[in-house]
């Protein structure tokens, strides 16, 4: 199973970037993929994840200006990130929760958010 990551990037506050992650290597379905984030310094949080069904949760901290969305067929899973801060800075990681396989990461994509 392999998760590729892209679209992180050096932005200004204020603008925007958008993420995706592909995931490949296995028949088995995937039940929820997810977005998380590892700062300097501190642990990695969780961003947003959106469910088979296409329920989503977000962390507060980017409710109203990031959107997770899913493409069942591609196993592709894309995060819009909209009003960046330099608080968003961050390493940002893929997940995806197989069925029956568990759990597995990508390698991490940089933002970085100048103000």
């Amino acid at each position: 199973v392999r998760l590729v990551e892209s679209g992180g990037d050096w932005v200004q506050a204020g603008g925007s970037l958008r993420l995706s992650c592909a995931a490949s290597g296995s028949s088995f379905s995937i039940n929820t993929m997810g977005w998380y984030r590892q700062a300097p310094g501190k642990q990695r949080e969780l961003v947003a994840t959106v469910n088979s069904g296409g329920d989503t949760t977000y962390a507060d901290s980017v409710k109203g200006r990031f959107t997770i969305s899913r493409d069942l067929g591609k196993s592709t899973v894309y995060l819009q990130m909209n009003s960046l801060k330099p608080e968003d800075t961050a390493v940002y990681y893929c997940n995806a929760v197989f069925t029956w396989l568990g759990t597995y990461w990508g390698q991490g994509t940089q933002v970085t958010v100048s103000s």
